[in-house]
């Protein structure tokens, strides 16, 4: 695919080519600026920049890996430029480190594989170990309230989250194997 807005608007096959790329590419764009660390909000506007980006200039597509690694790019570019911009550190003091471990988690299906091992690793958990970590995680709340809510202390809430932690780590890096 060959794109170059600036001489002519997209039309007709075009178009559907360009939602054809957004359409296999948006989630995993977005998914890699979240590990990046940017809030949804944020991860939000840079996909769409990045997807704009593409429009401007101009963009041949070889292979879906090549297309996932320059979209990653333009929007890891993008991400840099607007923590510039607003004065704030990068959170990452080696991207090219960061990008070796997103293909090695999220590989070339927009992190798809990781997802579904972390849900079915998730299902082997205690229910104990489950309800604290849908405490910690999808309710914020702080391990002293986990550990009321689930009768132990809050050390015990500690161990236990991070114990749950360690099993899902071993469970996905097995089954993404």
């Amino acid at each position: 695919m060959s794109i170059d807005s600036e001489s002519k608007p997209l039309t007709g096959s075009g178009q559907a080519e360009f939602a054809e790329l957004i359409a296999r590419h948006q989630t995993g764009v977005w998914r890699y600026l979240r590990a990046l660390g940017a809030d949804p909000v944020l991860a939000d506007d840079l996909t769409q920049d990045t997807f704009l980006e593409v429009l401007r200039k101009p963009f041949q597509q070889f292979s879906d890996t090549a297309t996932g690694s320059y979209l990653r790019r333009v929007a890891h570019n993008l991400f840099i430029s607007r923590r510039r911009r607003d004065a704030r550190v990068s959170l990452i003091e080696n991207p090219e480190q960061f990008d070796l471990a997103w293909m090695r988690w999220a590989g070339f299906d927009n992190g798809n594989r990781a997802l579904e091992a972390l849900a079915e690793c998730f299902e082997r958990l205690t229910d104990r170990a489950k309800e604290a970590l849908r405490l910690r995680f999808d309710s914020k709340a702080s391990r002293q309230s986990i550990g009321q809510s689930l009768g132990i202390s809050e050390h015990g809430a500690k161990n236990l989250m991070q114990r749950a932690k360690t099993q899902l780590r071993a469970c996905v890096e097995k089954k993404l194997k």
